[in-house]
Parts: C-alpha cells; sequence; structure tokens
C-alpha cells in the first residue's frame, strides 16, 4: 500500500481522491492517529474558513463592476466573483494573499483585522501544533518576537477573565512580520491577540515632532462566526478575535488595552 503524501492528505480531506485511493487512505488512518489526528485539523480548519468566507457568495457584484460589463457578460462577472471566494476557502495555506482581495461588504474592517481573523480561523483548530512557542517559553517567545517585531512584545497575562496563555507565533503580514497570541479558556475555547505594525510608520509634522495614528477607540466587526474587536494604538494594531459573545471580547480588550497601556505598548 503507497504511502500518503502531504498532497494526498488535503485531496482526502476535500474529498478529491478516487473512491479507491480515498478507501486506501482510510484504512491507513484507522491505523496511525497522528495522522488521522492531522487530517482532522484540516476538517475543522475548512469548516472555519468556509464559515469565514460563505457569507462572500451571498454578496451581490460591486456596482463598478456591474456598469463596466455588458449585459452578456454580468452572468460570468458573477461566476467570476465567486470563484474568487471559492478559491480563498479553498487555499487555507495561502490565506496570506487575502488581504489584495475585499469584498465590497467588508471594506469598513481595517485590513490587519481581517487578516486577523483568517489567522484565527486557520490555527485555532491545530491540537498538536496551535503555536511555534509555548507559555512555559514565555520568555524566549517574547524575546523572539520583539527582535522581529523590532519592538517590546509581551503578551497580556488574561488568567482573571479565564484564558490561560497558550504561547505565540510569528506571522506573514502584508508588509511584514505580525505577532499572534493565543490563549485558551477553561472550556477549551482559544482567543487570539493580532499585533501588527503595519498600520501606518509616524511621519514628522511642521513642528518636527513625531506624529502617530492617535486612534484608539474600539471598533467591532463580525466574521463569519468570529466576533473582532481591533484599535490601532500608535503605529501599531491590534485585533482580539474569538467565537465569543461581543461583551465577553469587550472585557477582554479592555483589559489588554489596560496592560498595554501601563507599559507594554510599543512606540
Amino acid at each position: 500500500m503507497n504511502p500518503i503524501t502531504e498532497a494526498e492528505l488535503h485531496a482526502f480531506v476535500d474529498g478529491q481522491l478516487t473512491p479507491e485511493r480515498h478507501r486506501e487512505i482510510e484504512a491507513q488512518l484507522s491505523q496511525r492517529p497522528e495522522e488521522a489526528q492531522r487530517a482532522q485539523s484540516y476538517r475543522e480548519q475548512r469548516r472555519a474558513l468556509h464559515a469565514l468566507f460563505d457569507p462572500v457568495l451571498d454578496e451581490p457584484v460591486p456596482q463598478r463592476v456591474r456598469h463596466a460589463a455588458q449585459p452578456r457578460a454580468r452572468w460570468a462577472v458573477q461566476r467570476w466573483a465567486a470563484g474568487i471566494a471559492i478559491a480563498l476557502v479553498s487555499g487555507a495555506a495561502g490565506w496570506g494573499l487575502h488581504g489584495a482581495l475585499q469584498p465590497a461588504s467588508t471594506l469598513a474592517i481595517a485590513p490587519f483585522a481581517k487578516r486577523a481573523a483568517i489567522a484565527h480561523a486557520v490555527y485555532t483548530p491545530e491540537q498538536r501544533r496551535p503555536v511555534e512557542v509555548d507559555a512555559a517559553h514565555e520568555d524566549q517567545l517574547v524575546t523572539w518576537l520583539s527582535k522581529r517585531m523590532g519592538a517590546p512584545m509581551k503578551p497580556p497575562h488574561l488568567q482573571a477573565l479565564g484564558y490561560e496563555l497558550e504561547g505565540g507565533r510569528l506571522l506573514p503580514g502584508g508588509q511584514g512580520p505580525v505577532a499572534q497570541f493565543m490563549y485558551r479558556d477553561a472550556g477549551g475555547r482559544r482567543l487570539t491577540l493580532y499585533v501588527s505594525n503595519e498600520v501606518g510608520e509616524p511621519s514628522q509634522g511642521a513642528s518636527g515632532a513625531r506624529k502617530t495614528n492617535d486612534e484608539t477607540a474600539f471598533r467591532f466587526a463580525r466574521e463569519g462566526q468570529l466576533n473582532v474587536f481591533y484599535w490601532v494604538e500608535g503605529r501599531f494594531g491590534y485585533a482580539i478575535s474569538a467565537d465569543a459573545d461581543k461583551p465577553v471580547l469587550a472585557d477582554v480588550s479592555n483589559e489588554v488595552y489596560r496592560q498595554l497601556a501601563k507599559g507594554a505598548t510599543p512606540d
């Protein structure tokens, strides 16, 4: 019996194998619990991405596209728009490219907050390795992310709100690295804090004083099954994502902001 390749494992999850090969892999997975768990993680990622992007399929074609298309081509344009959404759902490995494609109904949400929701959907289903550096090595995590991000990156502690730090990872953003911290509650539900330095570099005013983006008001967005609270402080953007009620996420956001304001805010 041929060994299972990574490509075949993805095809197995997506239902793209021949019936014979599907049965062979199913039999092998019954004897290989680690690979079976990885396949289950891929299924959970796929469901999360569908929940995040399926609503795009029901959105109307943007007005500017309809006006640009000839009447006979409108059906083709609609298929093209749906194809983009399907490609986004199917291409979990290429989730970072989504920032270049903004559906009409999501233009109000900041691009970094949209990427935060996608990163949450991709990584929180992972059981074996949801983070790159776990909480047991927090000092190493802080040193590593701070060096890569060019500013102190100390994760807030949220035990008082029922969330324990699991660890963190470095992710690709639109133009550079971003940091993601992951937390977990007693019921196994996960929450992520996404930190991006792509919201705008400080500039020099006429007086020579350094200007920064001082918008610190919280903003709320609903992305599929996820709630996202996000805000901008100086040149950094913060987004907290979770499948949690809005009041719960608001409390977490307030606590994160409070701890950052006490000295952890990058400058």
